[in-house]
């Protein structure tokens, strides 16, 4: 069987993996082997989550390994994932088998891959803590897709997290298919006894205690009754507490004399064995106490191959034993357990009513047939992926001199341009195909050319063919009948159906800037086009950054086109739009637009402020330069160096800011805003913060490390806990080499004022 419609040939998975003794491990390793059994042309490498301390004997699936609360090496996967390939990453998320706090690690790989991400939710909390809140929140950001085990649990996605429904996809717990119920029950030599079963990791939620008490009543109408208990103590339950727990339970059926009826096999059993075990099962149990658990493995196997259940009503069990698929009892109620465990006994074609019912239901749950609903859901995230994640930023000793500016190079930025366009990323230097082109960085690139052509400071002969093929692109990735512009685009040429509202913001941002700064008429007069055409929906858009980027954008076009009066009246409602958004969310100790910071945060306050000096709109100003200002000092290390939130959670007001990992594009962002609050109050305590940002590529960062590579002209994609990425991919040379133009633009505005021949503000005459 070939995968359906789709593109793709390596699915990456993230989570334990047999021989770890765990679901998740179980899960995963069934997962891999469903998905390249039921479909043999794809490739599933796995990276494996290790507990601390403990390295297991993997088989060839595992190509990479991840120890549970070493941050850096969930860094170094991202890196492997990324390097490999991977066209979809299938992630299994459970808060307890990642490192940090609510196994908030698992961050640091979403927001360093660059392909689509699938998570599985093995836990999903009705009343989770605000870590966990926090985690979930992002993990569901960051995940293209997100998979569900059951109704109940998308229900709870939507309620507490918020995640639309569009964006989750219901399917069930895979399950194997059993052998012979005859030749099973012969092999474990369990004769004409009536079998109970519970199976999995042992620990005090299971509820096990219950089963044992029920047992007495029970036995005294069917003293042929077993109950097997299968698994080995939870590993996490067995380092803290040792085997409490087993002795217990020992002890309990001990003391009702219940000992010779109840069989503890103290092994974690290999899939084949556990087959058999169920096989031979007369009817399943789990007791458990957690009434918010969301799925179970265990419970699932029994169902879907017909073997009757009672269970107590978590949230799981409650969606899945329904419509007579199995019997639901009362928590810690052993009364009710050997009422119903009875009244099976005693009515075999009840327990066979269930069996029937529950084997119906199953065929859905049949690996084969779960692995074709993944593939499906692999393939909706291709098509939906919105492209590489937001990026971070950091800094360390703080800058007392200005050092001596870098020489504009663009042989990077040449290196990464074919005759199509940009391409988005780079092996280390070396341009990356399979990743294609994006209109976000070649309207980066137009910006910057554009800036560098009215400047006059490189040769033509260099600057016009790189000009004319980033406005190219721009051009074919508008949509002439929709007005917006497509943002991704494969190397071979396919651009999707729509881009994002970030994408069509820059794009009209980096065109403004080709028709106010062009020396040539021809650019000129296809720039000012595609902006006209592009502007309406521009207008329409729904998020603060993307409408930041179009006042940037319109404040170039009017900086030459002031004359235009339509266009003024619709910069200053735009402009208004985003002042009331401040305004409905700032509070004195966040005077931000939203309870987020993300990425390029300094273009939303100079959105205002140069909008704010142009038309004059006092509040308008005060407003941004306030923004500016908190977050000005927000980026601040201890020690005066500029240290921009990270991308690894971003930050989330009233949550713990994150540090790591951070981008070239916030420090780009924040030299830009800085510029023009200088031009619009001219104080030059935001010269000083030009440098300072500015001087975080060069090394006054946490690490020592200089961000930008004399070598090759480019700029490495960011700064980790532990180092730099070693990428040098299209936006990070562009953060790079904007933030030096702007720097070259200081220094000329700089020396005309000082000599008075000019001041902060103006920089060009406007045209009718």
């Amino acid at each position: 069987m070939s995968t359906p419609n789709t593109d793709f040939q390596r699915v990456g998975l993230l989570g334990n993996h047999l021989p770890r003794q765990c679901g998740i491990a179980t899960f995963t390793t069934d997962l891999a082997e469903a998905l390249t059994g039921t479909f043999p042309m794809l490739d599933c490498p796995v990276v494996a989550v290790n507990d601390p301390g403990k390295r297991y004997a993997y088989g060839r699936d595992v190509r990479f390994e991840i120890t549970e609360g070493d941050l850096a090496s969930y860094r170094r996967a991202a890196d492997f994932l990324n390097v490999s390939a991977v066209d979809v990453l299938s992630l299994q998320h459970e808060y307890g088998i990642f490192g940090g706090k609510s196994g908030s690690h698992i961050l640091s790989v979403l927001g360093d891959v660059r392909m689509p991400v699938v998570t599985t939710l093995h836990t999903i909390l009705r009343s989770p803590s605000t870590s966990q809140r926090r985690v979930l929140d992002e993990i569901a950001r960051l995940s293209t897709r997100i998979v569900v085990m059951s109704r109940q649990g998308a229900a709870i996605l939507q309620e507490v997290h918020g995640v639309p429904p569009d964006k989750i996809d219901f399917i069930p717990h895979g399950i194997p298919t059993l052998p012979s119920r005859a030749q099973s029950r012969e092999r474990l030599g369990v004769g004409d006894t009536f079998q109970l079963l519970t199976f999995g990791l042992l620990s005090p939620d299971k509820g096990i205690e219950y089963v044992i008490e029920a047992l007495p009543s029970v036995l005294k109408r069917h003293p042929n009754t077993m109950y097997v208990v299968v698994g080995v103590t939870h590993p996490h339950i067995k380092e803290q507490h040792g085997e409490t727990y087993r002795r217990g339970l020992q002890q309990r059926a001990l003391s009702l004399g219940v000992e010779k009826n109840v069989v503890f096999h103290d092994r974690f059993v290999e899939a084949g064995e556990l087959a058999e075990f169920l096989s031979a099962a007369d009817l399943y149990i789990t007791p458990y106490l957690n009434p918010e658990q969301i799925t179970s493995g265990t419970l699932a196997y029994a169902l879907g191959n017909g073997i009757p259940a009672v269970s107590t009503p978590y949230q799981y069990a409650r969606e899945l034993l329904v419509d007579g698929r199995g019997v639901l009892v009362p928590m810690r109620d052993s009364a009710a357990l050997a009422a119903e465990i009875g009244r099976l006994i005693e009515h075999p074609q009840a327990l066979a009513d269930l069996s029937t019912r529950s084997a119906e239901y199953g065929l859905s749950m049949k690996w084969p047939s779960v692995a074709k609903q993944y593939v499906e859901s692999f393939a909706r995230a291709k098509r939906e992926h919105s492209g590489t994640r937001c990026p971070a930023f950091v800094a360390r000793k703080s800058m007392v001199h200005p050092v001596e500016l870098p020489v504009l190079d663009l042989r990077h930025l040449s290196t990464l341009t074919d005759e199509t366009g940009l391409l988005q990323h780079a092996h280390f230097s070396v341009p990356r195909y399979a990743d294609g082109y994006c209109t976000d960085d070649n309207a980066r690139a137009l910006l910057l050319l554009a800036y560098v052509e009215e400047a006059e400071v490189l040769d033509t002969l260099v600057t016009q063919p790189l000009t004319n093929r980033y406005l190219a692109f721009l051009d074919y990735a508008l949509h002439l009948e929709t007005g917006r512009f497509r943002n991704f685009m494969t190397y071979d040429r396919q651009l999707e159906a729509l881009g994002s509202e970030d994408s069509h913001g820059r794009a009209v941002w980096a065109l403004g800037a080709a028709v106010a700064r062009s020396k040539d008429a021809g650019r000129r007069a296809l720039a000012r086009r595609l902006f006209q055409i592009a502007l309406p929906k521009a207008l329409e858009l729904e998020h603060p950054r993307a409408w930041a980027f179009v006042l940037l954008g319109m404040h170039e076009y009017l900086g030459v086109f002031a004359g235009e009066r339509e266009m003024d009246n619709a910069r200053r409602s735009l402009a208004e739009r985003l002042l009331a958004s401040f305004k409905s969310y700032a509070s004195a100790d966040w005077p931000w637009c939203g309870d987020l910071l993300t990425y390029d945060n300094a273009r939303l306050p100079q959105a205002l402020i140069v909008s704010g000096s142009r038309l004059d709109h006092a509040e308008m100003l005060s407003t941004g330069l306030k923004s500016l200002e908190w977050l000005r000092d927000l980026y601040r290390a201890p020690d005066g160096t500029f240290c921009p939130i990270g991308s690894n959670g971003f930050y989330r007001r009233g949550a713990e800011r994150p540090v790591f990992d951070q981008q070239p594009v916030e420090a780009c962002a924040m030299v830009a805003a800085s510029l023009d609050s200088w031009r619009a109050t001219g104080d030059r305590a935001w010269i000083n913060e030009m440098w300072r940002a500015f001087s975080w590529f060069l090394g006054e960062n946490a690490l020592h490390t200089s961000l930008y590579d004399p070598s090759t002209g480019g700029c490495r994609d960011g700064l980790h806990q532990d180092r730099a990425n070693e990428n040098q991919g299209a936006e990070s040379t562009l953060s790079f080499l904007l933030a030096l133009a702007d720097m070259n633009l200081l220094e000329t505005e700089v020396r005309l004022s000082d000599s008075g021949e000019g001041g902060p503000g103006g920089r060009r005459h406007e045209v009718s």
